[in-house]
């Protein structure tokens, strides 16, 4: 039954490729589909259909029944764990195409089974498939057993590494170690309370002394092709208090027109601005 294709007017599928569905012609190599079937195992699920072009183009496949036992073959004897997707026939503008179903896996990361878990693991980035380094595969690892990277302690710091004073003022009442124990802020491990990430990137005068990529950039662009750069901003410091300083950048820059009602002006912002 097909509930999510759509032919257009010229008998193509109207429907285009992106993170969740790809078309393959046929499995005469069938390495690139079988990586595509992990990334999506992998990434957010998806749909990967077998007998249609990459422009939509209804091909079809010539032995249905058995072009559907090979997929399984396939996904059995090449993908690890093992992964169970449903493989449906659909026929379209009466041809019949193979849809391999495959859900987001509580078993990730999937990987392909020669390279293994070290260079076969691969996930969707938009409508391409590409292979995840170490650290999004430790990722997809912590994800599938329900651990935050948020949540995951930073053994280099100490809690003099966190300002109690931000969180005392975000918080509006004082702050303790207690406190970040709740707020999960903060773990005890090994005798000792240690900062989680969620605590460095909430009260970490300097959170990039730990993760690099805290901290945000701003910038206004213009010129005809819209690559100039006539103002930025760079933003250091607890994230809460980024985003204060990060509207107040974007309002600067922002066009304010007047909407005028019965009695008063309204100004509207060109961006959305919360009262």
């Amino acid at each position: 039954m097909n509930d999510f294709l759509t032919l257009g007017p010229d008998g193509r599928v109207a429907d285009r490729e992106g993170k969740t569905l790809e078309f393959k012609r046929d499995l005469s190599s069938p390495t690139g589909p079988l990586r595509t079937i992990v990334a999506f195992a992998n990434s957010a699920g998806g749909r990967l259909v077998i007998g249609v072009d990459d422009d939509g183009g209804v091909a079809g496949v010539a032995d249905p029944l058995a072009e559907a036992e090979r997929v399984a073959s396939l996904i059995d004897d090449r993908i690890s764990p093992q992964l169970v997707p449903a493989i449906d026939l659909v026929t379209l503008d009466g041809r019949t195409v193979l849809v391999v179903d495959v859900p987001l896996s509580t078993r990730r990361p999937h990987c392909m089974t020669r390279q293994g878990p070290e260079a076969g693991v691969y996930v969707r980035l938009g409508p391409t498939t590409r292979r995840a380094d170490p650290a999004l595969v430790a990722e997809l690892e912590r994800n599938a057993r329900g651990i935050a990277f948020e949540d995951l302690p930073e053994p280099r710091a100490t809690l003099d590494d966190i300002d109690l004073a931000v969180l005392s003022e975000l918080r509006g009442r004082p702050t303790d170690a207690h406190d970040l124990l709740a707020l999960g802020l903060a773990v005890a491990q090994g005798g000792e309370i240690v900062p989680t990430y969620a605590g460095i990137l909430a009260a970490c005068p300097d959170p990039t002394r730990f993760l690099p990529s805290a901290w945000v950039q701003c910038g206004r662009l213009r010129g005809p092709s819209g690559t100039d750069i006539f103002d930025q901003i760079e933003i250091h410091g607890p994230m809460p208090l980024a985003v204060d300083r990060a509207v107040d950048f974007l309002l600067k820059h922002a066009y304010k027109t007047a909407v005028f009602g019965r009695v008063r002006r309204r100004d509207v912002y060109s961006i959305p601005v919360e009262p």
